[in-house]
């Protein structure tokens, strides 16, 4: 089964920090993949723009290498590429200075096109560009804006950022990209709940005993010395990506997948979460750093020697969270995420209540509680855990077994990027898989008392041993409840 390929209205996609890393790695790809499946529509074209000095030449040149990289050679159509470098131009731009703007009004034109202007830069510079475009009257009814996270560093800037683009922009314009929510596993989840009837029922605090989210990664500081020490696990992770993640296990049903209404039950669950502040973040955080270790690749060094001096900023974040409403009173949502951990996994366990009485007997062995595991990355998938009999002679003897489905086995052929599925959305018009300004202020709300009270008790990163799954401390958090750890393999 392939998924059928809808064109879309034509467009002009300018690239901000078009000679970037995010621009190499994802949009590029992305933005080629979908040349390649006959997405796009006559005139679209795509602008690239930066401070560096390039002709449109070498833009096309970078372009190319970047497919080469990072798009699977025998995903390489030659012809599909030639028509996808000659739609690409390019344009030097300086957003502090606004030295370029004419130069890229004249650029895109007079055209009606829809225009989608996406800030792969740093965020110190969104207000900047959003004040030039207006300036140049290059914001026009059918204009996007997309910026990447983070979206500030605490609730004060936050709210500042989301004023400065707010100025230029309506919030029905602007696009704050989290690229976990255009995973196609992620967008399941809201398909497992509400267009089944077997698990909604059953997805509520009678008969889920708690939750698991996992966000873990086996790479280090790599590129990104300067904004990871001054972010941390906390706010690079915690307050985007695993929150979003949060809010689609425990959001009620919206009336319809229309933006506004997913949106409004996402809002919800963040203003429900109990806060956790002062006394209460020792015994429901744990932070971490890691140390010297060794990974698939061989040894590796510390955070700290990584680095280059010292530093007390967490690599590694467990939470105890509890959502204070009628659904999810008493349940648990346990948070992990790090760098340098066993495995590169992210998924979302949902364990249920265990049975109230076995009539099997000891000679059964043990009864495992139900699980539903959703696996976001690698190998996307869905496996439900039950109870059955193990097949032979000799008398009833219980073994718990998955319910298997692949996204690969189940769908042939291949799996598009979340960036494609995202920017395609951004074209379209359709905000459901983006952040509205008052969740991310909502999850700032959430997040700051945590970082608050981590600060004023001094409550240090805890070392952890590279190639393992984090702090002792997090093994703790979860077991003093009679609970453990999913084990991802």
């Amino acid at each position: 089964m392939t998924s059928q390929i809808i064109p879309v209205d034509p467009f002009d996609f300018i690239i901000f920090g078009g000679t970037g890393d995010l621009s190499e790695r994802k949009l590029i790809p992305a933005l080629y993949y979908r040349q390649r499946d006959h997405q796009f529509s006559e005139p679209t074209r795509i602008i690239g723009t930066s401070r560096s000095k390039l002709s449109d030449d070498e833009f096309r040149t970078f372009a190319r290498q970047a497919v080469s990289d990072h798009v699977k050679a025998s995903d390489v159509d030659q012809k599909e590429l030639d028509t996808f470098l000659a739609r690409l131009s390019y344009v030097s731009t300086d957003a502090t200075t606004g030295a370029g703007f004419d130069d890229l009004a004249k650029a895109i034109g007079e055209s009606h096109c829809i225009r989608a202007f996406y800030l792969a830069v740093s965020p110190t510079l969104f207000g900047d560009i959003s004040d030039q475009l207006n300036k140049h009257k290059l914001v026009s009814p059918n204009s996007r804006i997309v910026v990447e996270k983070p979206i500030g560093r605490d609730l004060d800037s936050a709210h500042e950022l989301n004023d400065l683009i707010g100025s230029n922009f309506d919030e029905s314009q602007i696009f704050r990209i989290d690229h976990y929510l255009g995973k196609e596993t992620v967008q399941n989840l809201m398909a497992l709940r509400f267009a089944n009837a077997l698990y909604e029922p059953l997805w509520n605090s009678a008969n889920i005993d708690h939750v698991q989210i996992t966000v873990a990664e086996t790479v280090g500081l790599e590129d990104r010395f300067t904004y990871y020490d001054r972010a941390g696990a906390l706010r690079d992770m915690v307050q985007n990506h695993m929150l979003q993640l949060l809010c689609l296990v425990a959001m009620e049903a919206p009336s319809s997948m229309e933006a506004d209404a997913v949106r409004d039950e996402k809002l919800k669950v963040l203003k429900a979460l109990t806060r956790i502040n002062g006394n209460e973040a020792p015994k429901h955080t744990v932070r971490g750093q890691y140390r010297a270790g060794a990974s698939a690749g061989g040894p590796v060094k510390g955070y700290i020697e990584e680095l280059g001096k010292d530093s007390d900023t967490e690599t590694f974040v467990a939470i105890k969270a509890e959502i204070a409403n009628w659904r999810w009173a008493g349940v648990p949502f346990y948070l992990r995420t790090g760098k340098r951990l066993a495995a590169r996994v992210s998924e979302i366990v949902i364990e249920f209540k265990p049975i109230p009485h076995s009539i099997f007997g000891e000679g059964a062995g043990p009864i495992f509680a139900n699980q539903l595991v959703i696996r976001l990355q690698p190998n996307e998938g869905v496996k439900q855990y039950i109870m059955i009999k193990d097949p032979g002679p000799g008398g009833m003897r219980l073994k718990q077994i998955p319910l298997d489905m692949s996204f690969a086995q189940s769908f042939q052929g291949r799996a598009p990027d979340a960036y494609e599925r995202l920017i395609m959305d951004v074209v379209r018009g359709n905000q459901t898989l983006f952040m509205r300004r008052d969740e991310v202020e909502a999850a700032w709300a959430w997040i700051d008392p945590i970082q608050h009270a981590w600060e004023s008790a001094r409550q240090e990163a805890q070392g952890y041993t590279s190639g393992t799954w984090g702090p002792s401390a997090s093994i703790a958090l979860i077991e003093r409840d009679g609970r453990t750890w999913h084990e991802s393999n």
